[in-house]
C-alpha cells in the first residue's frame, strides 16, 4: 500500500458513516455539519487578524498533550499540536507531520515521510528523533516508563528511524486501524526533560490560567498557508456555570460557546447565531456493574427498559439527538449494529420483572454522579431520576466538579451510576477497547468472555468484513448484558457572534479555531 490516496482509503473504511453522523441535527437529514455552519455569513468578506474569546465548560486537564485523558481538553489542544496525520472535516486523515505514509500489505509496518521544512512554535526543525521521540513516549518505551500513555500502542513492537526523513513503526500483530491513532502529538524530543511542550499546529501557546484561561496566538510560520488561521488570537475562558455562559453571550463578553442544551439554544438564537451538529459522542447512564445490585444484569437491563430514550432526547435535546443502543456512534453506518435499536424497547413491566426476579422488587437507592460543569448530562440525568422511580428505583443526582469526577468516576470507580459522553477517534476500536475485561480506562467494571473474544477478533483481523462482523457482536455483548444503559449521541449547538463564519463541525470531538474568521 503506497502512497496517502491509498490511505485515505484506509482511513474511508471507518469514516464514510460519521460524514452521515454529523449532519444536521434539526431534522436529520443529509446536510453535512459543514455546511450548516458554511451557511453562518457565508456572504459575507473574509478577513484576517482580531481576537475571539470561546467559552468552555471545563478546565484543561493537562497542558501535556500526551496525557489528556478529557475530551474537552483535547478539542483546545488541537489547534496547537499534530500528528503524523490530522482528520479533516470530511472523515479522512490527510497528511501532517508526515507527508507520505507506506503501509504495509499485513499492515504491521507503517512507514512515516517527514515533512520538508516543517518547524514547531520554537522556531526549531521538527526531525525524526522528534518522532521517533514522541511515538516511544505514547508507547511507554522510554527509559523508566512502565505503560503506554495511548493504550493502542501497546501493539508497539519497535519504532525505529530508517534516515533522516524516514520512521517505521513496526506492530505486534496486524492493525489496519492504527493510522487513526497517528494523530498523536509530536512535541520535541525530551520534553518530558526539558518541559518543552511546543507544537506544529495553526495556532501556539501563549499562556494558561488555571481555572481561568487558555491563550493562542496564530502560527506565523504554519507549515501549511492554504489552511493557516485567520485569527490573531483565541482566548479559551472555562465558564463552568453555563448560565453565565448564556449571560456573557448576550453581554458579548464571549463569542463562540459550545455544548448548549436546546433550552440555552432558544434563549440566545434571536441575538446570534446557533448552529448545530453532533457532539459525536457516545452518552449514556454509565454503570459501574461492580457496585451493589448494579453487578446483576438483570438489574441493569431493568434499568435499561425503564429508561424513555425518545422522552429524555425531546425533554433534554429538543429531539435533536441521534438515539443509540450500544457503544458506538450510529454514524460508523457500517459497523453500527442496528439489530441491537429493538432490544429495549421502552416497557416498565418488563422491567419491574426484572428486578423482582433479582430481588429487587422494592427497588433500591442509586446515586447518579454527574460532572455540574455539563449541564446537559445534569439536565439529562434529571429526567433519568424522575424515568426510574417507575419501577421503584430511588435515584438521586450527586453533583460533582470535573476535576473530581475524573478522579473519583473515572480513575477511582468509587461511584454507582454516572451520565456521561465518551469521545472516539475515526475508527470503532477506539470506542470500544476500553470494556475489555481488565482494561485500565474500563472504568464500568464490565466484565464479558463473550466481549472479549469478539473484540480481540475485530482489532486482528485486516479482512474489513470480518471487522464488521466482530464488531456487531461486541456491541452486543455490550447491549445485551446491559453494560450501560445507553442514550444517545447529543445535538452539538454552537452559540456564534453574528460577525463570526467559518465554523466548522468534524466528525469526531475537536474545535477547529483556525478556520474561523470575522467578516466585514
Amino acid at each position: 500500500m503506497r502512497l496517502f490516496k491509498k490511505i485515505i482509503t484506509i482511513s474511508t473504511l471507518f469514516a464514510l458513516g460519521t460524514i452521515a453522523l454529523s449532519g444536521c441535527s434539526g431534522d436529520k437529514d443529509s446536510n453535512s455539519n459543514n455546511a450548516t455552519s458554511e451557511l453562518n455569513n457565508s456572504s459575507g468578506e473574509k478577513t484576517y487578524g482580531g481576537t475571539v474569546v470561546v467559552g468552555i465548560q471545563q478546565d484543561l486537564d493537562s497542558l501535556d498533550p500526551h496525557l489528556v485523558e478529557a475530551a474537552g481538553t483535547r478539542e483546545v489542544l488541537f489547534n496547537v499540536y499534530e500528528g503524523l496525520v490530522k482528520p479533516t472535516p470530511e472523515g479522512d486523515l490527510v497528511p501532517a507531520v508526515a507527508s507520505d505514509v507506506t503501509i504495509s500489505e499485513d499492515a504491521t509496518e507503517y512507514v512515516f515521510t517527514l515533512r520538508d521544512g516543517i518547524s514547531f512554535h520554537n522556531g526549531n526543525l521538527v526531525t525524526v528523533e522528534d518522532i521517533e521521540y514522541s511515538l516511544k513516549r505514547c508507547a511507554g518505551m522510554l527509559e523508566g516508563q512502565s505503560a503506554p500513555l495511548t493504550s493502542a500502542y501497546a501493539a508497539f513492537a519497535s519504532v525505529e528511524i530508517m534516515d533522516e526523513k524516514t520512521v517505521k513503526v513496526t506492530l505486534s500483530q496486524p492493525d489496519s486501524e492504527m493510522l487513526a491513532y497517528m494523530t498523536t502529538a509530536i512535541i520535541p524530543k525530551d520534553s518530558d526533560k526539558t518541559g518543552e511542550l511546543s507544537g506544529t499546529g495553526p495556532f501556539q501557546f501563549v499562556s494558561y490560567s488555571p481555572l481561568e484561561s487558555y491563550i493562542v496566538e496564530k502560527n506565523p510560520n504554519y507549515w501549511s498557508e492554504e489552511n493557516a488561521a485567520y485569527l490573531d488570537r483565541v482566548e479559551f475562558k472555562v465558564i463552568a456555570d453555563s448560565d453565565l455562559a448564556v449571560t456573557q453571550l448576550k453581554s458579548g463578553t464571549i463569542q463562540v460557546y459550545p455544548y448548549m442544551t436546546d433550552d440555552q439554544a432558544l434563549a440566545v438564537e434571536n441575538d446570534m447565531q446557533v448552529l448545530a451538529g453532533h457532539m459525536n459522542l457516545v452518552q449514556a447512564l454509565y454503570l459501574n456493574n461492580e457496585s451493589g445490585p448494579l453487578s446483576d444484569v438483570k438489574v441493569r437491563q431493568a434499568i435499561s427498559y425503564a429508561m424513555n430514550k425518545e422522552e429524555i432526547n425531546l425533554m433534554v435535546a429538543g429531539g435533536r439527538g441521534t438515539e443509540i443502543s450500544t457503544s458506538m456512534f450510529s454514524g460508523f453506518e457500517k459497523y453500527y449494529n442496528k439489530d441491537l435499536d429493538s432490544v429495549y424497547s421502552y416497557d416498565l413491566e418488563k422491567a419491574k420483572s426484572l428486578l423482582t426476579e433479582a430481588g429487587y422488587e422494592n427497588g433500591f437507592d442509586l446515586t447518579i454522579t454527574v460532572p455540574s460543569n455539563y449541564q446537559f448530562h445534569m439536565d439529562t440525568a434529571q429526567v433519568i431520576v424522575e424515568q426510574l422511580k417507575a419501577i421503584g428505583i430511588n435515584a438521586t443526582i450527586e453533583p460533582i466538579e470535573w476535576e473530581s469526577w475524573l478522579e473519583e468516576v473515572y480513575v477511582g470507580r468509587n461511584y454507582e451510576a454516572t451520565v456521561i459522553g465518551l469521545d472516539a477517534n475515526m475508527t470503532p476500536k477506539d470506542i470500544m477497547y476500553r470494556f475489555e475485561t481488565g482494561n485500565s480506562k474500563n472504568f464500568i467494571n464490565f466484565s464479558s468472555p463473550a466481549f472479549d473474544e469478539a473484540f480481540q477478533k475485530a482489532v486482528s483481523t485486516i479482512n474489513d468484513d470480518e471487522k464488521v462482523t466482530y464488531y456487531k457482536e461486541a456491541q452486543a455483548a455490550l447491549t445485551n448484558e446491559a453494560a450501560s444503559a445507553y442514550i444517545m449521541d447529543p445535538p452539538l449547538l454552537v452559540a456564534l457572534d453574528n460577525n463570526l463564519a467559518g465554523y466548522t463541525f468534524y466528525p469526531l470531538y475537536v474545535m477547529d479555531m483556525s478556520k474561523v474568521y470575522y467578516v466585514k
